[in-house]
Protein backbone atom coordinates (compact mmCIF):
# COMPACT_ATOMS: atom_id res chain seq x y z
CA UNK A 1 0.00 0.00 0.00
CA UNK A 2 1.61 3.85 -0.84
CA UNK A 3 1.07 6.35 1.15
CA UNK A 4 0.33 10.01 -0.57
CA UNK A 5 3.94 11.09 0.35
CA UNK A 6 5.42 7.81 -1.40
CA UNK A 7 2.88 8.07 -4.71
CA UNK A 8 4.06 12.00 -4.45
CA UNK A 9 7.97 10.81 -4.54
CA UNK A 10 7.24 8.28 -7.64
CA UNK A 11 5.04 11.26 -9.52
CA UNK A 12 7.62 13.78 -9.12
CA UNK A 13 10.48 11.37 -10.07
CA UNK A 14 8.87 10.03 -13.18
CA UNK A 15 7.72 13.77 -14.42
CA UNK A 16 11.39 14.60 -14.34
CA UNK A 17 11.93 11.52 -16.51
CA UNK A 18 9.53 12.32 -19.03
CA UNK A 19 10.80 15.84 -19.64
CA UNK A 20 13.75 15.84 -21.90
CA UNK A 21 16.66 18.29 -21.29
CA UNK A 22 19.03 19.98 -23.57
CA UNK A 23 17.64 19.61 -26.49
CA UNK A 24 16.52 22.46 -29.45
CA UNK A 25 14.69 24.70 -28.85
CA UNK A 26 15.59 24.57 -25.12
CA UNK A 27 13.30 27.12 -24.14
CA UNK A 28 10.17 25.18 -24.90
CA UNK A 29 11.30 22.23 -22.98
CA UNK A 30 12.38 24.36 -19.89
CA UNK A 31 8.77 26.61 -19.87
CA UNK A 32 7.05 22.79 -19.83
CA UNK A 33 9.58 21.10 -17.19
CA UNK A 34 9.47 24.38 -14.77
CA UNK A 35 5.70 24.64 -14.39
CA UNK A 36 5.12 20.74 -14.42
CA UNK A 37 7.42 20.49 -11.76
CA UNK A 38 6.78 23.03 -9.25
CA UNK A 39 6.28 22.04 -5.86
CA UNK A 40 2.52 20.56 -6.05
CA UNK A 41 0.00 18.00 -3.83
CA UNK A 42 -0.04 15.93 -7.39
CA UNK A 43 -3.88 15.32 -6.07
CA UNK A 44 -4.70 14.08 -9.98
CA UNK A 45 -2.02 11.42 -10.39
CA UNK A 46 -2.32 10.18 -7.39
CA UNK A 47 -6.42 9.53 -7.75
CA UNK A 48 -5.65 8.04 -11.05
CA UNK A 49 -2.88 5.70 -9.47
CA UNK A 50 -5.41 4.88 -6.46
CA UNK A 51 -8.34 3.98 -8.72
CA UNK A 52 -6.38 1.69 -10.46
CA UNK A 53 -5.58 0.14 -7.34
CA UNK A 54 -9.19 0.45 -5.81
CA UNK A 55 -10.46 -1.65 -9.06
CA UNK A 56 -7.75 -4.29 -8.68
CA UNK A 57 -4.98 -3.05 -11.14
CA UNK A 58 -1.19 -2.48 -11.14
CA UNK A 59 -0.95 1.24 -10.04
CA UNK A 60 2.54 1.24 -12.23
CA UNK A 61 0.86 0.29 -15.11
CA UNK A 62 -0.95 4.16 -15.06
CA UNK A 63 1.69 5.96 -14.43
CA UNK A 64 2.45 7.25 -17.29
CA UNK A 65 -1.36 8.61 -17.96
CA UNK A 66 -0.85 9.42 -13.97
CA UNK A 67 1.67 11.83 -15.20
CA UNK A 68 0.22 13.02 -18.42
CA UNK A 69 -2.60 14.15 -16.03
CA UNK A 70 -0.37 16.14 -14.71
CA UNK A 71 1.32 17.56 -17.40
CA UNK A 72 -2.54 18.23 -18.41
CA UNK A 73 -2.84 19.89 -15.26
CA UNK A 74 0.06 22.36 -15.72
CA UNK A 75 -1.17 23.55 -19.06
CA UNK A 76 -4.47 24.51 -17.62
CA UNK A 77 -2.20 26.56 -15.11
CA UNK A 78 0.13 28.15 -17.20
CA UNK A 79 -2.56 29.23 -19.45
CA UNK A 80 -4.87 30.22 -16.78
CA UNK A 81 -2.34 32.32 -15.38
CA UNK A 82 -1.17 34.37 -18.81
CA UNK A 83 -2.55 37.84 -18.64
CA UNK A 84 -5.11 37.57 -21.21
CA UNK A 85 -6.70 35.51 -18.90
CA UNK A 86 -6.61 35.47 -14.56
CA UNK A 87 -3.10 37.50 -15.01
CA UNK A 88 -1.18 36.14 -12.25
CA UNK A 89 2.18 36.66 -11.22
CA UNK A 90 2.81 33.62 -8.90
CA UNK A 91 1.96 30.36 -8.98
CA UNK A 92 2.96 27.77 -6.21
CA UNK A 93 4.78 30.51 -4.41
CA UNK A 94 6.87 30.97 -7.44
CA UNK A 95 7.01 33.02 -10.36
CA UNK A 96 3.94 32.13 -12.91
CA UNK A 97 5.37 30.57 -16.51
CA UNK A 98 5.14 33.92 -18.33
CA UNK A 99 6.75 35.76 -15.85
CA UNK A 100 9.98 33.51 -16.34
CA UNK A 101 9.69 32.73 -20.11
CA UNK A 102 8.01 35.28 -21.63
CA UNK A 103 4.23 35.31 -22.84
CA UNK A 104 4.84 33.76 -26.16
CA UNK A 105 6.83 31.16 -24.76
CA UNK A 106 4.24 30.18 -21.97
CA UNK A 107 1.50 30.36 -24.49
CA UNK A 108 3.71 27.63 -26.44
CA UNK A 109 4.97 25.74 -23.33
CA UNK A 110 0.86 25.25 -22.26
CA UNK A 111 0.62 24.09 -26.30
CA UNK A 112 2.81 21.93 -26.04
CA UNK A 113 1.93 20.00 -22.57
CA UNK A 114 -1.86 19.76 -24.76
CA UNK A 115 0.10 17.31 -27.10
CA UNK A 116 2.93 16.04 -25.38
CA UNK A 117 1.56 14.39 -22.61
CA UNK A 118 -0.68 11.93 -24.78
CA UNK A 119 2.81 11.08 -26.11
CA UNK A 120 3.78 9.87 -23.07
CA UNK A 121 0.83 7.95 -22.85
CA UNK A 122 1.54 6.17 -25.97
CA UNK A 123 5.45 5.75 -25.61
CA UNK A 124 5.44 4.29 -22.32
CA UNK A 125 2.24 2.54 -21.99
CA UNK A 126 2.49 -0.16 -24.52
CA UNK A 127 1.62 -3.06 -21.98
CA UNK A 128 -1.96 -2.02 -21.46
CA UNK A 129 -2.56 -3.00 -25.17
CA UNK A 130 -4.67 -1.31 -28.03
CA UNK A 131 -8.06 -1.48 -26.97
CA UNK A 132 -7.38 0.23 -23.52
CA UNK A 133 -5.07 2.85 -24.75
CA UNK A 134 -7.65 4.22 -27.38
CA UNK A 135 -9.87 4.26 -24.45
CA UNK A 136 -7.16 6.41 -22.25
CA UNK A 137 -6.69 8.72 -25.04
CA UNK A 138 -10.59 8.98 -25.69
CA UNK A 139 -10.79 10.13 -21.98
CA UNK A 140 -7.95 12.50 -22.33
CA UNK A 141 -9.07 14.52 -25.55
CA UNK A 142 -12.46 14.23 -23.88
CA UNK A 143 -11.93 16.15 -21.04
CA UNK A 144 -8.81 18.08 -22.49
CA UNK A 145 -11.12 19.97 -24.95
CA UNK A 146 -14.14 22.00 -25.77
CA UNK A 147 -16.39 19.46 -24.18
CA UNK A 148 -14.38 19.60 -21.10
CA UNK A 149 -11.64 22.06 -19.38
CA UNK A 150 -11.81 24.66 -22.04
CA UNK A 151 -15.14 24.71 -21.52
CA UNK A 152 -15.51 25.74 -18.54
CA UNK A 153 -12.64 28.20 -19.01
CA UNK A 154 -14.50 29.87 -21.61
CA UNK A 155 -17.70 29.86 -19.39
CA UNK A 156 -15.24 31.32 -16.39
CA UNK A 157 -14.15 34.11 -18.45
CA UNK A 158 -17.63 35.02 -19.78
CA UNK A 159 -19.32 34.84 -16.70
CA UNK A 160 -16.75 37.31 -15.07
CA UNK A 161 -18.79 40.42 -14.17
CA UNK A 162 -22.14 39.32 -16.11
CA UNK A 163 -23.23 36.62 -14.16
CA UNK A 164 -25.84 38.94 -12.56
CA UNK A 165 -27.22 39.84 -15.66
CA UNK A 166 -28.20 36.11 -16.52
CA UNK A 167 -27.10 37.03 -20.17
CA UNK A 168 -25.96 33.07 -20.42
CA UNK A 169 -29.94 32.08 -19.86
CA UNK A 170 -28.80 30.27 -16.73
CA UNK A 171 -29.37 30.81 -13.28
CA UNK A 172 -25.93 31.55 -11.25
CA UNK A 173 -25.89 28.77 -9.59
CA UNK A 174 -26.48 26.43 -12.68
CA UNK A 175 -23.73 28.56 -14.49
CA UNK A 176 -21.52 28.18 -11.48
CA UNK A 177 -22.34 24.47 -11.60
CA UNK A 178 -20.98 24.53 -15.23
CA UNK A 179 -18.51 26.40 -14.94
CA UNK A 180 -16.83 24.34 -11.89
CA UNK A 181 -17.83 20.93 -13.05
CA UNK A 182 -15.75 20.94 -16.14
CA UNK A 183 -13.18 23.93 -15.01
CA UNK A 184 -11.92 21.89 -12.06
CA UNK A 185 -14.15 18.40 -11.80
CA UNK A 186 -13.19 17.29 -15.09
CA UNK A 187 -9.74 16.43 -14.31
CA UNK A 188 -10.61 14.85 -11.45
CA UNK A 189 -13.15 12.44 -13.35
CA UNK A 190 -10.38 11.90 -16.02
CA UNK A 191 -7.95 10.45 -13.18
CA UNK A 192 -10.07 8.45 -11.43
CA UNK A 193 -11.75 7.12 -14.77
CA UNK A 194 -8.34 6.47 -16.05
CA UNK A 195 -6.84 4.73 -13.44
CA UNK A 196 -10.28 2.48 -13.37
CA UNK A 197 -10.06 1.90 -17.07
CA UNK A 198 -6.61 0.54 -16.88
CA UNK A 199 -7.35 -1.54 -14.35
CA UNK A 200 -10.16 -3.30 -16.01
CA UNK A 201 -13.34 -1.60 -14.21
CA UNK A 202 -16.95 -2.66 -15.48
CA UNK A 203 -19.14 0.36 -16.49
CA UNK A 204 -21.18 0.45 -13.23
CA UNK A 205 -17.56 1.15 -11.32
CA UNK A 206 -17.15 3.80 -13.72
CA UNK A 207 -20.27 5.51 -13.09
CA UNK A 208 -19.58 4.96 -9.74
CA UNK A 209 -16.29 6.33 -9.74
CA UNK A 210 -17.44 9.24 -12.24
CA UNK A 211 -19.47 10.94 -9.52
CA UNK A 212 -17.05 10.45 -6.72
CA UNK A 213 -14.49 12.75 -9.49
CA UNK A 214 -17.47 14.84 -10.25
CA UNK A 215 -18.09 15.46 -6.12
CA UNK A 216 -14.14 15.71 -5.10
CA UNK A 217 -13.45 18.54 -8.31
CA UNK A 218 -16.24 20.61 -6.93
CA UNK A 219 -15.42 20.18 -3.41
CA UNK A 220 -11.58 21.02 -4.22
CA UNK A 221 -12.94 24.04 -5.86
CA UNK A 222 -15.76 25.27 -3.16
CA UNK A 223 -12.28 25.09 -0.87
CA UNK A 224 -10.38 26.95 -3.20
CA UNK A 225 -12.77 29.55 -3.43
CA UNK A 226 -13.23 29.91 0.13
CA UNK A 227 -8.98 30.28 0.83
CA UNK A 228 -8.91 32.84 -1.54
CA UNK A 229 -10.83 34.68 0.94
CA UNK A 230 -9.43 33.28 4.03
CA UNK A 231 -5.82 32.58 3.69
CA UNK A 232 -2.32 33.94 2.87
CA UNK A 233 0.02 34.50 0.01
CA UNK A 234 2.44 32.47 1.94
CA UNK A 235 -0.52 28.80 2.58
CA UNK A 236 -1.45 29.10 -0.89
CA UNK A 237 1.79 30.69 -3.07
CA UNK A 238 -0.49 33.05 -5.21
CA UNK A 239 -2.17 36.45 -5.22
CA UNK A 240 -5.51 35.95 -2.96
CA UNK A 241 -8.37 38.28 -3.07
CA UNK A 242 -8.70 38.09 -7.15
CA UNK A 243 -12.17 36.47 -6.97
CA UNK A 244 -13.50 39.08 -5.33
CA UNK A 245 -11.79 42.38 -6.55
CA UNK A 246 -12.86 41.01 -10.14
CA UNK A 247 -16.50 40.23 -9.08
CA UNK A 248 -15.95 36.56 -10.52
CA UNK A 249 -18.53 33.74 -9.82
CA UNK A 250 -17.58 32.23 -6.93
CA UNK A 251 -19.25 29.60 -4.30
CA UNK A 252 -18.26 32.59 -2.05
CA UNK A 253 -19.62 35.01 -3.87
CA UNK A 254 -22.87 33.46 -4.46
CA UNK A 255 -23.08 31.71 -1.12
CA UNK A 256 -21.11 33.27 1.65
CA UNK A 257 -18.26 32.04 3.67
CA UNK A 258 -20.40 29.98 5.79
CA UNK A 259 -23.05 28.30 3.44
CA UNK A 260 -20.14 27.56 1.27
CA UNK A 261 -18.50 25.79 4.07
CA UNK A 262 -21.79 24.08 4.83
CA UNK A 263 -22.10 22.69 1.37
CA UNK A 264 -18.17 21.92 1.64
CA UNK A 265 -18.75 19.96 4.73
CA UNK A 266 -21.85 17.88 3.05
CA UNK A 267 -20.05 17.05 -0.12
CA UNK A 268 -16.77 15.79 1.71
CA UNK A 269 -19.42 13.81 3.65
CA UNK A 270 -21.10 12.14 0.63
CA UNK A 271 -17.63 11.44 -0.72
CA UNK A 272 -16.64 9.45 2.41
CA UNK A 273 -19.61 7.55 1.75
CA UNK A 274 -18.88 6.52 -1.83
CA UNK A 275 -15.27 5.37 -0.98
CA UNK A 276 -16.72 2.88 2.02
CA UNK A 277 -18.37 1.15 -0.75
CA UNK A 278 -15.55 0.03 -2.90
CA UNK A 279 -14.86 -3.35 -2.28
CA UNK A 280 -11.11 -2.83 -1.83
CA UNK A 281 -10.91 0.50 0.54
CA UNK A 282 -8.79 3.68 -0.06
CA UNK A 283 -7.22 5.58 2.76
CA UNK A 284 -5.14 7.64 0.47
CA UNK A 285 -8.47 9.26 -0.76
CA UNK A 286 -9.82 9.87 2.60
CA UNK A 287 -6.57 11.47 3.40
CA UNK A 288 -7.35 14.08 0.53
CA UNK A 289 -10.88 14.58 2.06
CA UNK A 290 -9.45 15.17 5.25
CA UNK A 291 -6.55 17.44 3.80
CA UNK A 292 -9.60 19.69 2.11
CA UNK A 293 -11.04 19.71 5.35
CA UNK A 294 -8.02 20.69 7.06
CA UNK A 295 -6.99 23.53 4.87
CA UNK A 296 -10.62 25.16 5.19
CA UNK A 297 -10.45 24.47 8.72
CA UNK A 298 -14.42 22.06 9.11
Amino acid sequence: MKSIEEYIELINKKLDEYIPENIFPEDIFKAMKYTVTLPGKRLRPIMCLEACKIFGGDYEMALPTACAIEMLHAQTLIHDDLPCMDNDDFRRGRPTNHKVFGEANAVLAGDALLSFAPQIILKYSKDLGPEILIKIMEEYTRYAGAYGVIAGQVADIEAEKNWKNNIFGLKPEELLSFIHTHKTADLFKLSLRSGAIIAGADEEELNKITELGEKLGIAFQISDDILDETSTFEEMGKTLGKDKNSDKLTYVTLYGIDEAKNKLSCILAECCVMISGFERKSAVLIEIIEGIKKRVGI
